[in-house]
């Protein structure tokens, strides 16, 4: 145990020194406040040794000298929040917008390996063009323009296209097959089309008001509104193709942008280019239904931009899709950084 905290704390200082008065975000206009413990809301209450089983499943992917040498001590210790406070510091990460969490889910859905008048939603995989010409075609395009037809492209067919339109927007899901089995799908890429959502679009036509807006609502419009629904989701021309991922044991949840299961209730979707895949991140969540605790960062969105802008997992099914379709809340989200490295994001207090 000793070597090992003496090896990471080595490994931390000479990287600290290598990268020092470097800024891991995007811009200049990035802050950062390093913080104590006894700032985190709610931080003594928590379940710690939850948390760092979640960053063991990933810590190890970790590329950086400092994280991989935190990760092997995080394999000895015992003692869960004392690894987290000797080891690492809270920073407040800011780009001058205010917090938002959001929430998602792995759905499930309904369908076959063989199209049939029931199931006829083809599941697609990325065909090879979409890889290296980017953007390439948009939502509407490639599903009106015969282009993945007779290509063996499809991995399943599902019987709803509003359903098929929020797998998407989860990145992963599970397919009920008629004969009880469950296929897992997981993300494979996108067309490279710019993400736009339908809600808003909903706001911006005067459908619903903003606090009117969710996603069972938006799925019981669509449906009522058949020929306008489809148009609507043509609007947002971003396509998510997938990979059959079914060899994830079904008791873990689905892979994230790590290739690792993600948690419920701990593991969340953030902007890489300002939280390290992997970091562990305290969240103090407000609204109808606070949440102070401590996840991990293991997972990416499309439309999870910004310092403060983080996805809650909140499970598979149906159950998990309503609690998740709620959430809309502000708050703040504070990234736990190795001590060396956190101190060389304040280039002024080390010179």
């Amino acid at each position: 145990m000793r070597r090992a905290i003496r090896a990471a704390l080595l490994a931390g200082l000479a990287f600290a020194q290598a990268t020092a008065g470097s800024m891991s975000a995007a811009d200049s206009e990035t802050t950062y406040q390093i913080l104590d413990f006894a700032d985190l809301d709610g931080w003594a209450g928590d379940d710690h040794a939850a948390a760092l089983s979640v960053y063991r499943d990933t810590c190890g992917d970790m590329d950086d000298p400092d994280w991989r040498s935190l990760c092997n001590v995080a394999r000895e210790t015992s003692d869960a929040r004392a690894f987290f406070e000797l080891f690492f510091r809270p920073v407040l990460i800011s780009d001058g917008a205010p917090g938002l969490f959001t929430g998602y889910f792995e759905p499930e859905l309904d369908g076959a390996l063989m199209e049939t008048p029931r199931f006829r939603y083809p599941v697609y995989r990325m065909p090879p063009e979409a890889e290296v010409q980017r953007p390439w075609l948009s939502r509407r395009e490639i599903l009106v323009s015969g282009v993945m037809a007779g290509r063996g492209l499809e991995i399943a067919w599902v019987d709803d296209p509003v359903e098929l339109f929020f797998l998407q927007i989860q990145g992963s899901g599970r397919i009920r097959l008629p004969d009880g089995r469950h296929l897992r799908v997981g993300y494979a890429g996108a067309n490279g089309q710019p993400y736009r959502s339908i809600g808003q679009e909903l706001i911006r036509r005067g459908t619903f008001s903003a606090h009117e807006v969710s996603a069972q609502r938006i799925k019981a419009w669509v449906r009522s509104n058949p020929f306008a629904g489809r148009e609507l989701l043509y609007t947002n021309p971003a396509y998510v193709f997938f990979r059959n991922v079914t060899e994830v044991p079904a008791d873990k949840g689905p892979l994230g942008a790590m290739n690792r299961s993600i948690t419920t209730m701990r593991s969340i979707a953030v902007d890489p280019a300002y939280t390290p895949l992997g970091a562990p991140v305290w969240i103090e969540k407000a609204g109808s239904a606070p949440l102070h605790r401590l996840m991990v960062a293991q997972d990416t969105g499309s439309a999870i931009k910004g310092a403060q802008r983080a996805d809650i997992f909140f499970g598979t099914g149906d159950a998990a899709g309503q609690m998740a379709g709620t959430i809309k809340d502000p708050g703040r989200m504070v990234v736990l950084m190795p001590i060396q490295r956190a101190y060389a994001l304040l280039p002024d207090m080390i010179q």
